[in-house]
């Protein structure tokens, strides 16, 4: 028998039937014992040795999945026993007002989320609005944890030693700029480098910079290293600086233009590692183009044709000579100028100094009573709400303390400043247990929008006390949304949710994917953050992630895909024909090619992903002892073969009833993310015909991915379900409990009349009971 029906007993022996509840101890020892008791028990689930107290969360847990399954039909299995619906409904009942019982006493103890801080990414942002400054921080800071998707949520937010001695570093390096900028030293610069300029100095020696040819400096399609790097753009010391570049193509294909990438690095064998900057599409026609970069200290660009199609030069010994890419007859780049333009993203130099000193021309306080004025505000500002004195009297008297050593004043309020940074007020959430005030709604706005802190209207609106106002709270949400950081929202929502920061984890085999460059993985992503802008500005339904007649290309990743008629390196909206297969989140690049591993599908990985991450299924680990499912690259056996011997085992049936359907849907994806009609395999007369045909878990069946994604966006309300959910976790730190099921039903229902829009279901999200409570 199947763990479901076991952990049905066990559920109901644990609380339920320990208060007597007969209808409950009649079901357990009816439908569970006989299967889910001792050493042998099925699935390895004894409920007599599984704890009763759901303060313990794993236990917890697994009760829910007791309850979940016998709601859903799921246990008792069929074979086992004829369950009447009055039965089932009686149980789901009573077991699950007893796990209700339990978390509400849980969350009016200590909260929803406990402990929540800022992640490196809301770390970064607030040190930029708090001093003013631009420089990266959040990579200097430890790799995250993601429990349930997300680096928000406060179960995985440990904080060790390591992670303090990190932290504290960051602190000083953030106040070290800020500082310097203060003092105004001038640093910003720009220049114009001629043709002649970006070439490289001696045409005689073979270099990998480009070449002069008929008074441009030329970068050939080839595949050597670092070819195109151009010194005159390295950085004398750490910024952000804009380029402007004019250029052309040269030999371009009879495809278009020239795609040509534009990276930074050392671009040298110490240093191989490259950081993407931009792409573009050069024609025969000149054509200018600006992008933006941070460059660290001795880092220059490398331009270059990205294209891995085009046809490639051979260059001997790793180096390039002047003159011999011109007669193998390749595309390539030809550069006119480029400029280079040192700039400042956040605050400039006399903003810096007021966010630090404050008017410098109020002369009617004395140094000690200016000091503890510029700590107090400072510290408002940073713990984001007003401050009773006793509060900051600790930072103040050290920064005094710094005073009275050396006199200098700067002194004294970097020490108060490094002390405030270093606080557990600064770097933890201030949520008091039950609902939020207006400092704390305000907030929790301004970090799931923005991840960083609430700007001067939104605290203005927390201090006149009315972002417990519904129509408030949706004029500032809009206001948010409207606003240029609301552009974040999409791009670090996804960034999670989607696992798109997983893009680089995985390369597709060049031998089999000769086609994929990083100029078509980086069309992908901007793919996807469009559609989703697009989703979100127009109230699109949910079902456009499933489902859509739209999406966005340039001709790169038009031509990867094999849609015709697309021209251009800008995105720009369309609506490919049913014969291509591209229509919704679901069969974009860049999803595709996050869920496989670069040289192989897999039917079980994709169907999680698209399990947990879309349709809001919790997919547990699989039982010990069961072995993971490999693609069988010899061909000896299909994944069909070895998923049927799985879907065999009754503790594998459950769950594989679920991950298998959109497993097989997308199967005519590649690891890549293109289209494909038969599995790879070197002898072309081997190759096996892909079947992506299967049948849902309620028996519907399917032929094709249009037949499945026609039968998922049947179920509108589920899909809003799981992206409010995604939304809930992602915004409040917690993942949704099984006592806030209740109310994400009632932010779905009223989205309903909207056709579940994305942004209808973001405001409810926000206007919901679960958003505004600790």
């Amino acid at each position: 028998m199947p763990m479901f029906r076991l952990a049905v007993i066990g559920l109901l022996c644990v609380a339920p039937v320990a208060r007597g509840d007969e209808r409950v101890q009649k079901f357990v020892s009816a439908q569970c014992y006989d299967c889910h008791v001792g050493e042998d028990a099925e699935a390895g689930l004894d409920l007599q040795a599984l704890s009763r107290d759901l303060d313990d969360d794993v236990a917890f847990e697994k009760w829910v999945r007791v309850v979940d399954r016998v709601r859903d039909g799921e246990m008792p299995p069929a074979d086992a026993s004829e369950l009447a619906p009055k039965q089932r409904k009686s149980f789901v009942d009573s077991a699950g007002s007893w796990l209700r019982r339990q978390q509400r006493g849980q969350y009016a103890r200590m909260g929803r989320v406990r402990g929540r801080r800022l992640t490196n990414l809301q770390l970064e942002r607030t040190l930029h609005d708090l001093l003013g400054i631009d420089i990266p921080l959040a990579s200097r800071l430890p790799e995250e944890p993601r429990p349930d998707g997300f680096t928000t949520v406060a179960d995985g937010q440990p904080m060790s030693h390591f992670q303090l001695e990190r932290h504290l570093g960051l602190i000083d390096v953030a106040l070290d700029e800020a500082f310097r900028r203060a003092k105004g030293r001038d640093d910003l610069i720009e220049r114009r480098l001629s043709a002649r300029q970006i070439a490289r100095r001696n045409p005689r020696r073979r270099t990998r910079e480009p070449e002069m040819r008929q008074g441009q400096a030329v970068v050939w399609s080839g595949r050597t290293t670092f070819y195109g790097r151009i010194p005159a753009t390295t950085a004398r010391e750490d910024g952000w600086f804009r380029f402007r570049i004019k250029a052309s193509a040269l030999k371009p294909p009879q495809s278009g233009g020239v795609w040509c990438s534009v990276r930074s690095g050392r671009n040298n064998s110490g240093a191989p590692l490259l950081t993407w900057v931009s792409s573009f599409e050069a024609t025969e026609e000149p054509n200018e183009w600006t992008f933006e970069a941070w460059l660290p200290q001795g880092h220059m660009l490398e331009i270059r044709p990205g294209d891995t199609t085009l046809k490639q030069a051979r260059f001997r010994g790793g180096q390039i000579g002047t003159g011999e890419g011109e007669p193998q007859n390749v595309p390539g780049l030809a550069m006119d100028w480029l400029t280079i333009q040192r700039i400042h993203k956040g605050a400039d130099d006399k903003q810096i100094r007021k966010l630090l000193f404050g008017d410098l021309s109020d002369k009617s306080m004395g140094p000690r009573k200016r000091l503890r004025q510029l700590v107090h505000k400072f510290a408002e500002r940073a713990f984001r709400r007003p401050l009773d004195t006793e509060v900051t009297e600790p930072f103040v008297k050290m920064a005094l303390s710094v005073l009275d050593d050396d006199g200098k004043p700067v002194d004294a309020v970097r020490a108060g400043y490094r002390a405030v940074l270093c606080s557990p007020r600064f770097l933890y959430f201030a949520e008091p247990v039950g609902k939020l005030d207006d400092y704390a709604i305000a907030s929790r706005l301004s970090y799931f929008l923005w991840n960083t802190m609430p700007d001067e209207l939104l605290m203005a609106a927390a201090k006149a006390g009315t972002l417990s106002d519904r129509t408030v709270v949706r004029e500032q949400v809009e206001r948010m949304l409207q606003h240029e950081r609301g552009r974040h929202f999409v791009r670090d929502f996804a960034h999670e949710w989607l696992d798109l920061s997983e893009i680089d984890f995985t390369q597709p085999d060049r031998r089999r994917h000769p086609d994929f460059d990083l100029v078509v993985q980086h069309s992908m992503l901007d793919e996807t953050h469009a559609f989703l802008h697009a989703m979100l500005d127009e109230d699109l339904s949910v079902t456009n992630l499933i489902a859509s007649d739209f999406t966005f290309l340039n001709s790169r990743l038009a031509r990867f895909y094999g849609i015709p008629g697309v021209s251009g390196d800008e995105l720009r909206r369309v609506e490919p024909e049913a014969k291509y297969n591209r229509g919704g989140l679901l069969t974009h690049g860049s999803v595709l090619k996050v869920t496989a591993n670069g040289t192989t599908t897999s039917p079980v990985v994709r169907g999680v992903w698209v399990a947990e991450r879309l349709l809001g299924e919790h997919i547990p680990p699989p039982p010990e002892g069961i072995p993971a499912i490999e693609p069988d690259i010899r061909g000896a056996k299909t994944i069909r073969e070895q998923l049927a011997k799985h879907r065999s085992d009754a503790s594998c049936a459950s769950c594989h009833v679920k991950i298998d359907p959109a497993g097989f849907a997308l199967e005519n994806y590649d690891p890549a993310g293109k289209w494909r009609g038969s599995y790879y395999h070197r002898n072309r007369r081997l190759r096996q015909k892909i079947d992506p045909s299967y049948q849902l878990a309620d028996g519907s069946r399917f032929k094709n991915i249009r037949d499945f994604r026609r039968l998922i966006v049947g179920r509108p309300d589920r899909l809003a379900k799981n992206v409010a959910e995604k939304l809930l976790t992602y915004g409040t730190g917690a993942k949704v409990g099984f006592v806030d099921r209740a109310a994400v039903d009632e932010i779905v229902q009223a989205t309903a009349d909207n056709n579940y829009g994305f942004r209808s279901i973001l405001h409810s999200v926000i206007e919901s009971s679960i958003f505004q409570t600790k």
